[in-house]
């Protein structure tokens, strides 16, 4: 079938967790399908030659914040649809919806996250998919507000996107989530069970990490993720601060390097760290890595970060928020902890016990091998298209 994919991230280079989902269903969808895709970008004429591989056809709209100036912020602000929909929604996008439209014979429309589902309203009928609604984070902000001030301000804004969403839902016939936390989320917070849904989860393709595999250096730890986004921020200053210490105590040695752009946020201590910044491809520095961390407070979907180091077979800590929405058991495929100390003793009995570190490792890349290849995961996707479609 003729399938026209909306994406929030451009998604080449893949060098973020969303942008590596996109990245990777195109490649899968384009095996049974003749897809189209339009997808904003922050960069003038992105390089289009891989995405080309894939798709027949490739359009890229830049994405532009701050639309709205003067009085008109002020009556968006007033609105009952979310101010960052009004203040970012683009003409060029509608038009190159109308152009695809007007010169194909679509079948499908796959709306990747709420900044391309926004635009359902255009879609002329067609069956379509809200792919990958995530509202973990915005709930949390919302359920865990302290002060009178954050909980009137987050409470707003829940409603205003609760409202919002349950007015696009009748423009598609399924939606997807990445975890069975946020399936039941939306169905408890967003649209009761009338709606159909279904899990497609994050993945990896594992047979690219096999020339990768190397062994772990020593006492070396790994966390990746950007502090743009704060739930990474968030669960360094905690490691960093209260967990890093207990660990360096009993193994002085250790390192911990931290990838991704940092933003030049500080955090409490940098003894024994290793900024890395961006780095092109991290897939060496988490096989040469003896943990990677997953420290994480706050937060929805499921954690690549997670997935990449299973795949790589580098053993995994993680608090229960970090481990999320995969089908892992502590003290199988990771060991999970939510306190300082707790997670302190993980990562040390991994560091010094070679044999609870090899069924660590062996457990986790054989639950990715299973369950979370993109081989796996695909044809979830892919039946659920022709569904919608008959």
């Amino acid at each position: 079938m003729k399938i026209l994919f909306l994406s929030a991230w451009y998604p080449y280079p893949a060098n973020n967790g969303s942008k590596l989902r996109i990245f990777n269903l195109l490649r899968g969808l384009s095996k049974n399908h003749d897809v189209h895709l339009i997808s904003f970008t922050d960069k003038p004429n992105p390089d289009q030659t891989v995405l080309e591989e894939y798709c027949t056809s490739v359009r890229s709209i830049r994405w532009a914040e701050n639309r709205l100036s003067g009085a008109n912020r002020l009556i968006a602000k007033a609105s009952p649809t979310p101010f960052s929909f009004l203040d970012t929604f683009s003409e060029d996008m509608v038009a190159a919806i109308n152009n695809v439209l007007d010169s194909e014979e679509i079948d499908l429309i796959i709306a990747s996250q709420i900044k391309t589902g926004t635009y359902a309203p255009y879609f002329r009928n067609i069956p379509a998919i809200f792919e990958e609604i995530e509202l973990g984070v915005m709930y949390e902000q919302y359920a865990a507000a302290e002060s009178l001030k954050n909980r009137l301000r987050y409470r707003l804004t829940w409603q205003k996107h609760q409202n919002y969403l349950r007015g696009l839902l009748k423009y598609f016939g399924a939606i997807t989530v990445a975890s069975r936390e946020e399936k039941h989320l939306f169905h408890t917070k967003i649209a009761g069970e009338g709606v159909k849904s279904e899990i497609v989860p994050n993945g990896v393709d594992v047979d690219s990490y096999v020339p990768y595999y190397e062994s772990a250096k020593p006492n070396t730890l790994i966390f990746t993720g950007a502090f743009g986004f704060h739930s990474n921020y968030e669960a360094m200053v905690w490691f960093v601060g209260e967990v890093f210490p207990l660990i360096q105590k009993a193994i002085p040695d250790v390192t911990l390097s931290i990838t991704g752009d940092h933003k030049d946020l500080s955090l409490p201590q940098e003894d024994g760290i290793i900024r890395t910044g961006f780095v092109d491809d991290i897939r060496p520095l988490i096989a040469q890595s003896a943990v990677s961390i997953a420290p994480l407070l706050t937060g929805g979907g499921t954690r690549l970060k997670i997935l990449e180091a299973m795949a790589l077979k580098t053993a995994v800590v993680a608090t229960s928020k970090g481990a999320q929405g995969l089908d892992a058991t502590s003290g199988e495929q990771c060991l999970i902890e939510d306190t300082a100390d707790g997670f302190a003793q993980a990562v040390i009995e991994l560091l010094k016990n070679d044999e609870m570190h090899k069924r660590i490792v062996e457990n986790g890349f054989e639950l990715v091998k299973k369950k979370y290849d993109w081989k796996e995961i695909l044809p979830i996707l892919d039946e659920l298209a022709t569904c919608i479609k008959e």
